[in-house]
């Protein structure tokens, strides 16, 4: 996906008519996100963009919502767009307030979020001159951005913003930056819409080449031992009613990564699990002793793969993807497909008919073994041995009593692996979570984000005490503008994942990942008092009887964020395990010789 800059979109002046309306620069941009259909921005006023926040206060169709650090408008609009399906928008000023952005937009750049992101820049004769709150942030951007504006005239702002949701949000989506100076926000000229947009060069191709698709289908029909790889792709191409019927169709097993969780059922007889890392026992091992990988919208990333030397060596690829440049970049495709992956599914799935010609694909033995592996490795955890609770039940609660019409947002760590192991997904968008990026902080703004846009749903935050402590300020932004979130905190007072690590690899020496958050006599914060402070409902749960009470408590509290701080148990692991740069093959090992096995139960 690669990044460009450029200085503005070019189109041919207007003339100043009656029937085009002069306004200021700052006016064109708060009408052109009326005129694109935007209801919601996160934003944090500054200098360089305050004459935008002007007649922001005069729009009646825009709801803006002031968050409490730049970062947090950045994750509440992937959270918004990632929920809704939707580009989210995030503003800021100059210098720090745009940087501050910078990891939510890396965040949306690795996850493929439409998000655009509208920052104010210092007046142009002043560029270059180290002015105060300068920053080159089109620069700073380049590489994580889709394209990147930078907009020094009043004219060109309603074509840079319409070309910016329109780059966001085709193709392979995620952020774009425009970029506004000063002077271009306080200047005037005719505003004319629709404006005349010209990206040179991008040209998303969409539609699959035909004979690519048939010979797809020809090996899927041939295979013995197939899987549907399925990846974050087909959550953004919202294909997920074209993969059920292929799926269906094929009678192939699925498995889904981190980001695709919810894009196929997890109720499904075919689906197997997550993949990867901390994948399922019978999902890592499908992948690796396929005959024919279909991967859909997936990346091949090396928390799939192990070593991706090794990976799945007796499999033949089928690549899909709307973007060529993730096409053999890891895995070497042996039918390259490059489209959006909803078309390509539907002519897959009519191609594949053709090609079993009335036929019966003959994966009978392939799915008698993989049953085997369902049978003899279900997904389960041990128990505590000291008296804390464990956080895969305390997760798997919130999940159960919610159900699948919530929406789940996890930070990063030991509880987002649990979050996507023990919450059953039925749909897409209900799982929220910095899977490329893997950003602490992400998920008490994205699950704010996503409330927004969603808010007849329940959203809970599902977070760990190190993530919840990097962004919990925007429980601020939730407690006025009344954004009923729902935040767990799964205490392990610790930073959990990189202490599993130390457990495993550092002969347990803990080098400074003791957060003293949830030990009987330091609590550091206490987060009830902290919650509280911030205006929403606290809850501590320490005893496993009682967790059920206070996610019911969660669940009927609509007029404020409810805060529960689970005290959960710092030796509780994240299993299974492959550890990182090691072939996926350590399954078949494992399973018989590790303690990564021997320890799970039902």
């Amino acid at each position: 996906m690669p990044a460009e800059s450029a200085t503005a979109v070019p189109r041919p002046p207007a003339p100043r008519t009656a029937a085009a309306p002069v306004l200021t620069g700052a006016q064109a941009v708060v009408r052109s996100l009326e005129l694109l259909g935007v209801t919601d921005v996160f934003g944090l006023p500054g200098g360089a963009i305050l004459p935008v926040y002007d007649p922001l206060m005069d729009t009646s169709e825009i709801r803006h919502i002031l968050v409490r650090h730049e970062q947090g408008a950045g994750h509440a609009a992937e959270g918004y767009a990632a929920a809704s399906g939707k580009t989210g928008v995030a503003i800021a000023t100059s210098g720090p307030g745009a940087t501050n952005l910078v990891t939510a937009i890396a965040d949306a750049y690795m996850d493929s979020v439409p998000i655009v992101c509208i920052t104010g820049q210092v007046f142009s004769n002043l560029m270059g001159t180290d002015a105060f709150q300068e920053a080159d942030i089109v620069g700073i951007t380049m590489p994580i951005t889709k394209h990147s504006f930078l907009v020094k005239t009043p004219e060109d702002i309603p074509g840079a913003i319409k070309a910016a949701f329109e780059v966001a949000s085709t193709g392979r989506p995620g952020p774009v930056l425009v970029d506004i100076t000063k002077d271009a926000q306080q200047a005037e000229a005719p505003f004319i819409w629709p404006p005349k947009v010209d990206l040179p060069g991008y040209r998303p191709v969409t539609k699959a080449h035909g004979k690519q698709i048939l010979a797809a289908a020809q090996l899927l029909a041939e295979a013995k031992k197939p899987v549907l790889y399925v990846g974050g792709g087909v959550i953004r191409a919202h294909a997920s009613a074209e993969l059920l019927t292929l799926a269906e169709t094929t009678g192939a097993p699925v498995v889904t990564t981190l980001m695709a969780r919810g894009a196929f059922p997890d109720s499904h007889t075919q689906h197997l699990g997550m993949p990867g890392m901390h994948g399922t026992v019978p999902a890592v091992l499908a992948l690796q002793e396929s005959d024919l990988i279909v991967a859909l919208g997936a990346r091949f990333d090396d928390r799939v793969t192990g070593k991706a030397a090794l990976f799945a060596p007796n499999a033949q690829v089928v690549h899909v993807d709307i973007d060529p440049a993730e096409i053999s970049k890891i895995r070497t495709a042996d039918v390259p497909i490059v489209g959006d992956v909803r078309d390509v599914l539907v002519d897959l799935d009519v191609a594949y008919r053709g090609a079993l010609d009335g036929a019966k694909a003959d994966i009978e033995e392939w799915w008698s073994y993989l049953d085997g592996l369902r049978d003899e490795f279900p997904l389960g955890y041990a128990p505590t041995s000291d008296g804390l609770l464990s956080p895969q039940y305390v997760i798997s609660r919130i999940g159960e009593l919610t159900g699948p019409e919530g929406v789940y947002a996890s930070g990063v760590g030991q509880h987002q692996m649990w979050a996507a192991q023990f919450i059953k997904y039925e749909r897409p968008n209900a799982w929220l979570n910095s899977g490329g990026a893997g950003t602490m902080g992400y998920s008490v703004p994205a699950a704010m984000g996503a409330k927004v846009a969603e808010p007849d749903r329940h959203v809970w935050a599902i977070d760990g005490d190190g993530c919840f402590q990097m962004t919990n300020q925007e429980l601020a932004t939730c407690a006025i503008n009344k954004i009923p979130i729902k935040v767990a905190i799964i205490n392990n007072s610790s930073l959990g994942m990189v202490r599993q690590w130390q457990t495993l690899f550092y002969d347990g020496r803990y080098s400074h990942t003791d957060l003293n958050t949830g030990h009987d006599t330091i609590r550091i914060p206490d987060f009830v008092k902290l919650a509280e402070a911030y205006g929403c409902l606290a809850i501590r749960v320490e005893k496993e009887e009682d967790v059920d009470a206070a996610i019911r408590t969660a669940l009927e509290t609509n007029d404020r964020p409810v805060v529960i701080d689970f005290v959960v148990s710092a030796d509780a692991m994240v299993w299974p395990m492959v550890p990182q740069g090691v072939s996926n093959s350590y399954v078949q090992y494992a399973r018989d010789h590790a303690p990564a096995f021997d320890e799970q139960e039902d």
